[in-house]
């Protein structure tokens, strides 16, 4: 056989294999739901040259914000499956927006594949460096000796934060009154005023405040104290057992991305998250680095949708 014929047969019998035996070629999307500048886009930021060098190819962030961020889920989930299109997802839309939304273009559950989870984070309580309350039980105290009294903000209805607050209240048997605002950072600015009595916020957004001395840190949500925030008391050991709240990011792709694609992109994200210049990035921010595999991540996801069903009921967003 002439080498022009061998070449050929190669070729057509490259052709005829699995697309997820092949290599997926050029540079690697990593869109992201919300807009650029927030910590979603900052992780994802601070993760694409990580991921590139394991991989071996370019990986460009792209913001796609959009319908409570599910816009990005939705441009994945109908993408070709090839590996070079991934959601950097953050888990409020995956966990909480299939019961707020009134529609989602996509199936969270179906029409997306788990590639692997990223990290985890949790949210601290705070309230005004003024603020009477020095601990949880106090201020437990004081919301259930007057009801409707306690104001907290939000980054907006449905948002993570929001609902921990829901969760707090319904825990604690507190009547708590919501005040939503467009974003964490307006919140805190009534928080560090006095205007509200307190908010939860992402450990990462709310230790510079901290740090400051502008806010007080009552509590984390996590079930363990956070590496951040040592000194700080987790929820469950300030008087609600139980108490696990937080928040993730992962990587999906497609429907029917290939098993190889994903092992591919799986395998290059677990060595990504060992890289120490992330680690310390990420362990500076209160970020936990959360290592596992698709079936982690799926069921993580499952089970969390699963633990906002009756949280937020009567909630709704367009």
């Amino acid at each position: 056989m002439s080498a022009r014929r061998t070449l050929l047969a190669l070729a057509a019998m490259a052709a005829l294999l699995p697309l997820g035996a092949q290599a997926a070629d050029g540079p690697v999307k990593l869109l992201v739901g919300y807009s650029a500048g927030g910590p979603v886009d900052a992780a994802a930021r601070q993760f694409a040259p990580a991921l590139a060098k394991e991989l071996g190819q370019p990986v460009v962030v792209e913001n796609k914000p959009g319908a409570n961020a599910t816009l990005a889920g939705d441009l994945v989930a109908k993408a070709a499956p090839d590996g070079l299109t991934v959601w950097f997802a953050a888990s409020p839309p995956l966990t909480i927006g299939p019961h707020i939304m009134k529609k989602i273009a996509f199936d969270v559950a179906k029409d997306i594949t788990p590639i692997a989870p990223v990290l985890s984070y949790a949210n601290v309580l705070v309230v005004a460096r003024e603020s009477p309350y020095a601990t949880l039980k106090d201020l437990m105290a004081f919301a259930k000796a007057n009801p409707g009294k306690v104001f907290y903000g939000s980054a907006g209805i449905g948002a993570s934060n929001h609902l921990s607050g829901e969760l707090f209240a319904a825990r604690a048997g507190l009547q708590l009154n919501h005040v939503p605002y467009k974003g964490n950072a307006p919140a805190m600015t009534d928080v560090i005023g006095g205007q509200l009595t307190m908010m939860f916020d992402i450990v990462g957004g709310a230790r510079g405040h901290i740090s400051g001395g502008r806010v007080r840190p009552l509590a984390v949500t996590s079930a363990q104290r956070n590496p951040a925030l040592p000194e700080v008391p987790t929820m469950a050991e300030s008087g609600l057992p139980g108490f696990d709240v937080g928040g993730w990011y992962g990587l999906y792709g497609p429907a029917n991305l290939p098993a190889a694609l994903v092992t591919k992109l799986g395998d290059a994200t677990r060595r990504a998250l060992q890289q120490p210049e992330l680690q310390k990035a990420w362990a500076d921010q209160g970020y936990v680095i959360w290592t596992g595999s698709p079936d982690t991540l799926a069921k993580r996801a499952a089970d969390e949708r699963e633990m906002w069903k009756g949280v937020t009921k009567g909630i709704t967003v367009d």
